[in-house]
């Protein structure tokens, strides 16, 4: 299909289900049912939940299917578009495949009705800001720019408008890249890393998912990966098209990014050139360094390096990730609720140069503790605790070999708000407290957004 509009025409008389009420599947379904598609919307919640969402679906012309029994006759539709976060290995859903219907999601069919250039970006960490980095460079070098995906906007209602020379820029989570048939044109992968286990069940699965980043890609494409992380670098090796590494550790003799005096430097056909001094950088830590990297591959040939330092001198970072909230009594205080992974928390780590007092624990995805573990003994001062996942933190933090002698307090909390309380009292001036918690937030919260603005607000209200 080469427009949106004939796609919508060719979904007439079809039965369309869409799973989820959420922010990626909202827009589509007021966008379905303004082309008088028939939608069924599917949701696990019980209608006292969603009640007022539930309203506005219906005063549109949905059908609802609500509650625990949502998906139990969703082998009758013609065509289903799957909620990012529901495994296509669902039984209902591999039933009704199995019957003949069409499996899909929205990022899906915007990827098979883009008429512009994409870049997309996955990984285990730093998604959010490589993303944010690349978009902010195509704009200060002049392109129209779309920006959306698991970043939290959905692009299909954007394609009617979007023209050849735009550039969209979209996060890729391994939910969205399981079922994914086609690669974005610049494939960028950060790292990988254990994460996400209770929804793949084994590391594996969750590899596969991400590969498809790049295993669709034609010629003329590119890929980037990440030389100091041992499973992107090895993947680098099946890109279909051409592969561009980047590494903070050591130079690189092949096309690529790396550091050096630094400054970070690029070499690509036309030879080695610096691009852009670390001084300039705004936002701290040697992860987004790695960033800075990953986006300056991603533009290279289509943004000119000046574009690049002039986004460095003035950007500040991403909500919620190492976000100075405020100072208080000699106190800094920091939000890093991204951290949704052991991973994350100890990029965030090692983004200080001092011991910290560390907010930490919550939803369980599966992920092994133990690094952590040895990682909070060297760089926290007090840890406190809080969430589902608190116990298994304690325990890899008691384990690691130099607990004992390392005066590390521990300290537990019922809720957040306990843990802000506690941690303000445990700080003296000159501390640091940084909420970073290493695990989703889903035990107590929404998402990681809803758990850092209220970190923030009772952090301003102390």
């Amino acid at each position: 299909m080469s427009t949106i509009n004939e796609y919508l025409e060719s979904l007439s008389g079809k039965s369309v289900a869409v799973i989820g009420m959420g922010v990626s599947n909202t827009p589509l379904i007021r966008m379905l049912l303004r082309a008088n598609v028939k939608v069924t919307v599917c949701d696990k919640s019980p209608r006292e939940r969603v009640a007022e969402q539930a309203a506005e679906m219906e005063s549109l012309g949905a059908k609802l299917m609500l509650g625990p029994d949502y998906l139990s006759k969703i082998h009758k539709f013609d065509l289903i578009f799957r909620t990012p976060g529901l495994s296509p290995n669902t039984p209902e859903l591999i039933h009704a495949v199995e019957h003949g219907c069409e499996l899909t999601s929205e990022m899906e069919l915007f990827f098979e009705l883009c008429p512009c250039k994409i870049i997309g970006v996955t990984g285990s960490d730093g998604k959010t800001t490589t993303t944010t980095l690349i978009s902010e460079f195509l704009k200060e070098a002049g392109y129209n720019v779309y920006v959306g995906g698991n970043i939290g906007r959905p692009l299909l209602p954007d394609v009617s408008g979007m023209t050849p020379e735009d550039m969209v820029v979209v996060e890729l989570s391994s939910f969205q890249l399981m079922s994914m048939t086609r690669s974005p044109n610049v494939a960028v992968f950060t790292n990988l890393s254990p994460n996400h286990l209770d929804y793949h069940h084994t590391m594996e699965e969750y590899t596969a998912a991400k590969l498809n980043i790049f295993t669709h890609q034609q010629q003329g494409d590119r890929a980037i990966f990440n030389f100091d992380n041992d499973i992107t670098r090895s993947l680098s090796k099946k890109a279909p098209a051409e592969s561009m590494l980047f590494s903070r550790k050591q130079k690189l003799e092949e096309k690529g990014v790396y550091l050096r005096d630094n400054t970070i430097w690029l070499t690509n056909d036309m030879g080695s050139r610096e691009v852009l001094r670390l001084d300039d950088i705004r936002i701290p830590g040697v992860h987004n360094v790695e960033n800075y990297m990953a986006a300056i591959a991603a533009v290279d040939g289509l943004v000119p390096d000046k574009c690049v330092r002039a986004v460095a001198k003035r950007f500040t970072g991403v909500e919620h990730r190492i976000e100075l909230v405020r100072e208080l009594d000699g106190v800094r205080y920091y939000n890093d609720s991204i951290g949704t992974s052991p991973t994350r928390t100890m990029a965030c780590l090692d983004s200080f140069d001092q011991k910290l007092i560390l907010i930490a624990g919550g939803y369980d995805k599966g992920v092994p503790f133990t690094q952590l573990g040895v990682e909070i003994v060297k760089k926290v001062k007090t840890l406190v605790l809080v969430g589902a996942t608190a116990p298994a933190i304690r325990k890899a933090v008691l384990d690691a070999p130099d607990f004992k002698a390392s005066g590390l307090s521990l300290i537990e909390a019922n809720d957040l708000s306990s843990a802000v309380h506690k941690a303000q009292a445990a700080a003296t001036a000159g501390d640091i407290v940084v909420l970073s918690p290493a695990c989703a937030a889903f035990d107590q919260f929404k998402n990681f957004m809803e758990r850092g603005r209220v970190f923030k607000d009772l952090v301003n209200h102390l």
